[in-house]
């Protein structure tokens, strides 16, 4: 356990969420607050440049667990004013903040985002986005059981952009069935980094 980070959420804030601009910034100290003491700042600093972040603190996926259950349990009374908070969490793009996004969408209903997690989350993203990030988001929403939307969803998403197509491939390769009915949708998505093609190539191959 974090002493720090279990001192500054010691109680539910109602009243912090309804200004997104103080959430903002009291986040930022519970991610700095939940960062291990002998965290290598170089090495954050790498990982944020190379991972397309605005920052990576390097705060642990344990403490960021503990602060998204501060963050629902303070909402508890208006889960809109959560979801309204994800949006602005995704524009600041720190690397706790994709994290974050991931974990509040995997224990947000429908009625309480307001639409679809999936439709949610795709409509968050920019011209560029961290693939393994996405996955990783795409992974924590499967674990809090949002289920992969179908074939045509996945298609439909495919045909609006290069960044759309290859996600849209990432969804899929999370099913836990056979993939046979969408071999057209992964092997003409825009090509990748390493870790995509690993993923298109591992897809194709249980095809046959």
């Amino acid at each position: 356990m974090n002493s720090q980070l279990d001192r500054l959420l010691a109680e539910p804030q109602a009243r912090l969420l309804r200004s997104r601009r103080k959430t903002l910034k009291f986040l930022l100290r519970a991610y700095h607050a939940g960062v291990p003491g002998l965290m290598a700042k170089p090495s954050t600093d790498l990982l944020a440049h190379s991972g397309g972040y605005s920052f990576h603190i390097g705060c642990p996926n344990p403490e960021l667990r503990t602060i998204a259950s501060w963050i629902m349990t303070s909402g508890q009374n208006d889960m809109r004013r959560v979801a309204r908070l994800i949006p602005h969490l995704w524009k600041r793009h720190g690397q706790e903040d994709l994290v974050l996004v991931g974990l509040l969408l995997a224990n947000m209903s429908e009625s309480e985002l307001g639409e679809s997690p999936w439709v949610a989350l795709i409509h968050l993203f920019g011209e560029q986005e961290p693939l393994g990030a996405l996955l990783e988001i795409a992974e924590e929403m499967v674990r809090g059981g949002h289920e992969i939307p179908d074939d045509p969803w996945l298609i439909a998403m495919a045909g609006q952009s290069e960044l759309w197509h290859q996600v849209a491939v990432l969804f899929l390769s999370l099913r836990k069935t056979k993939i046979t009915a969408a071999r057209g949708l992964i092997a003409t998505a825009p090509r990748g980094g390493d870790l995509f093609e690993r993923i298109r190539n591992r897809l194709l191959s249980q095809e046959h």
